[in-house]
């Protein structure tokens, strides 16, 4: 009799913990926002619909305000591939540790048709790896990404 005793409360112990991590997966999931892109603002930044502006995170790509005719023209292939990835587009924002950078903009990894645009866009060369712990969720990935990735390049500039 102790051993169905015994039995039963093992057997509880499991279900409870397979429900709480089933529940906290959910939750998980659950979390993530729904957004539509008003704007392209770079390579690696967008404005919602709401105003909002959001940071990639885990990525860099080259800035629009760099002078250097090389770096500007890496900015500018790689604001036209972020549009055409995203803007006007509704797209799923997952949050990792820190919900702002010191500008106030959302830190999110973006999703498209289960895509990360993220990686897309370090995989595809117009970005690159960028990670500032603790949001470090999907680094291994994006490191991966850009390990194959093939590097764009400006010719005759």
């Amino acid at each position: 009799m102790l051993g169905v005793i015994i039995l039963i409360f093992a057997l509880g112990i499991f279900l409870e913990n397979k429900i709480r991590k089933y529940v906290s997966e959910k939750e998980v999931v659950l979390e993530n926002e729904m957004a539509v892109v008003k704007r392209v603002i770079d390579g690696d930044t967008i404005e919602l619909n709401d105003g909002r502006s959001l940071r990639y995170i885990g990525i860099n790509a080259p800035e629009m305000t760099d002078k250097r005719p090389e770096v500007l023209c890496l900015a500018q292939l790689a604001r036209a591939e972020n549009q055409r990835l995203v803007e006007g587009k509704t797209v799923e924002l997952e949050k990792d540790i820190n919900d702002k950078d010191k500008y106030d903009r959302l830190l999110r990894y973006v999703w498209i048709n289960g895509e990360m645009v993220n990686i897309t866009l370090v995989k595809n060369g117009f970005a690159s790896t960028a990670t500032y712990p603790p949001d470090i969720k999907y680094k291994d990935e994006i490191l991966q990404a850009e390990k194959s990735s093939t590097k764009v390049t400006c010719s005759k500039i």
